[in-house]
């Protein structure tokens, strides 16, 4: 796992789980939020967005999380391995307003300064209906890749995470070297 793409709902944990593995692998992190947005909640033209993801793609490891479904095709064919966190909606809302009461009036560290966390209607219903509206096409694309060589994982729950990440070796910082730990299950 050298290339590391996490997608799923609002508020599913896709960046704390990115950090983790990033943590883990000892793999450069990227946050696409923090990268897309611009202070202010300002949205970077299409074509220079597309082209600064294109930039990332290229560096030889990364963990990337984030949705962003214009790049996903490209982000999907550059990726080793593709995680769609599929929790529950109920769970995504909480833990969204459990983030933006935590962090009101500022931003938080996977954003960019300047983009105070907020909740708007809009975002909220993406969460809401995600399942049913998104998460579909999402599938069919994530078949796609995982035909094309992508090690593809869907995790429904915490436990579901948890078990996924006890299965990983620990990397030793500095080095390409994997550690295994007695408990953890086989790479």
């Amino acid at each position: 796992m050298r290339r590391v793409l996490l997608i799923g709902p609002g508020g599913a944990g896709k960046s704390t789980l990115a950090r983790l593995l990033a943590e883990r692998l000892d793999l450069p992190l990227l946050h696409l939020d923090a990268l897309y947005w611009q202070s202010g909640w300002v949205q970077p033209e299409r074509d220079a967005w597309e082209g600064r993801v294109r930039a990332l793609l290229a560096a030889e490891a990364w963990v990337m999380d984030g949705n962003f479904g214009g790049t996903l095709d490209l982000r999907l064919s550059a990726c080793d391995t593709a995680l769609l966190l599929d929790l529950p909606p109920w769970q995504c809302l909480w833990r969204v307003l459990r983030r933006r009461w935590m962090h009101r009036s500022r931003h938080r560290p996977d954003m960019t300064p300047g983009c105070n966390e907020r909740i708007d209607p809009d975002f909220l219903w993406w969460i809401a209906t995600y399942r049913w509206r998104r998460r579909p096409a999402v599938l069919v694309k994530l078949r796609e890749a995982a035909a094309h060589g992508v090690r593809v994982e869907v995790l429904r729950s915490d436990a579901g995470i948890a078990r996924f990440l006890a299965a990983l070796p620990q990397v030793r910082r500095g080095s390409s070297e994997a550690v295994m730990h007695e408990g953890d299950g086989v790479p």
